[in-house]
């Protein structure tokens, strides 16, 4: 269930090493050393700064209240007492669902420039390791990139191994929204890569925007890299497990619900990342009308009837992929359920011609990306369905085949 391509066997030693570390972990350290907390984060403390503060004498909005009533406070406020609050409170602006998209990426990068410098200084902080060292090299350098020029930075949180989401396109103009959901082992150092490019998030996303724009040139879309969860590390019993999907359901149907306009929506879900689509299914705003799954563990249901959800549901996987040999079932709280590619699951299963193993659904040229953007942009009727046939788009309404549902 990783972004990357790895054998069966790899994966089972994987497991039991990640198991075993666990182990090591608790008979050294014991349970307090794991769970201990030093206080708050930077995030928690930018938003209690905000519950606290206030605006020429205003007090402000509960920053966890609907995204509507933020919205509307957002909306009373000049162009500058916006600005001064994404200076003053960068992190809870930054992360605030219902704040205007543009004031989300103001935040943002005054956020970004702030956990720079915390990096920077701990390059040289001498009470690190030498790996500790290195690791703030990284993420400073990370950090960098996300600082460059044209890039739209969702949300952010630095706490631990970090949260980011990206925006390629124009969020507040497009006529369809995409929104990519990945794996394990999503975090701040691995949301972009220049090995492997196309199975991090922001080589998935970007590579989808484009697709989606060849595909149909008038239409505006936009598309969300959205690694803003927790994702299990590794291959261990997170993976296995859905405590991880259950946190990163609730977070993806809050940034869904305070997304900008009407305009219809689909998710692009990949590995770990379709449990967490599953999970978030039957709470899902209506504006979403496709929820398409890639080298699926399963989306911790027997059914596609049974995500309880009025969207499409779509599944591919690649002949070479690695996941069709994981166990597709779910016993105590273990595994994921049915295999979502399986006739007797129910979704449109799609072709993944030209993907290579499991992180190459993405790659640009591959009939998985094609179908991908196609759904994108609403072009139904032109989808490669995984047989040599329609099946995969038998029933679609005349507009939903014509691209305009």
């Amino acid at each position: 269930m990783t972004s990357f391509d790895t054998s069966p066997q790899l994966n089972v030693w994987r497991a039991l090493l990640a198991l075993a570390v666990v182990f090591v972990m608790l008979a050294t350290t014991g349970w307090t050393a794991l769970r201990n907390q030093r206080g708050p984060t930077a995030l928690e403390a930018s938003v209690s700064a905000w519950e606290h503060g206030r605006i020429d004498g205003r007090r402000l909005p509960d920053a966890q209240a609907a995204p509507s009533r933020l919205a509307r406070f957002f909306a009373s406020l000049t162009e500058w007492q916006r600005a001064s609050l994404a200076r003053r409170y960068p992190l809870a602006v930054g992360n605030m669902n219902g704040a205007p998209v543009e004031l989300r990426y103001l935040a943002n990068r005054a956020a970004i420039r702030k956990a720079r410098a915390v990096e920077r200084l701990r390059m040289h902080d001498k009470r690190l390791s030498l790996s500790g060292q290195r690791e703030a090299g990284r993420r400073a350098h990370g950090y960098d990139s996300l600082l460059n020029p044209g890039r739209h930075i969702l949300a952010f949180d630095p706490t631990g191994s970090g949260k980011v989401a990206e925006v390629f396109g124009n969020l507040n103009r497009a006529e369809r929204v995409s929104v990519v959901v990945p794996g394990v082992d999503t975090e701040l150092l691995t949301f972009q890569r220049t090995d492997r490019k196309y199975s991090a998030p922001v080589g998935m996303a970007e590579s989808l925007y484009t697709a989606e724009r060849t595909a149909s040139p008038d239409t505006r879309t936009a598309v969300i890299a959205w690694a803003d969860y927790t994702s299990p590390s590794g291959l261990g019993m997170e993976a296995a497990t859905a405590t991880r999907a259950e946190h990163g359901a609730a977070r993806l149907n809050a940034l869904l619900r305070a997304l900008p306009g009407r305009s219809p929506v689909s998710l692009f879900c990949h590995s770990y990342g379709s449990v967490v689509c599953g999970l978030a299914a039957d709470t899902l705003p209506g504006r979403v009308k496709d929820i398409a799954v890639a080298g699926s563990p399963g989306m911790r249901v027997e059914k596609a009837t049974g995500l309880r959800t009025s969207a499409r549901v779509w599944a591919m996987r690649d002949a070479d992929d690695w996941i069709q040999d994981v166990p597709y079932l779910e016993v105590g709280g273990l595994g994921h359920g049915a295999d979502p590619v399986s006739a007797a699951f129910g979704a449109r299963v799609l072709s993944a011609r030209g993907a290579e193993g499991h992180g190459g659904y993405f790659v640009p040229g591959t009939e998985s990306l094609r179908n991908f953007a196609q759904i994108g942009v609403g072009a139904y009727r032109t989808l490669a369905c995984a047989k040599e046939d329609d099946t995969c788009r038998a029933g679609l309404s005349a507009a939903a085949t014509a691209g305009r549902a």
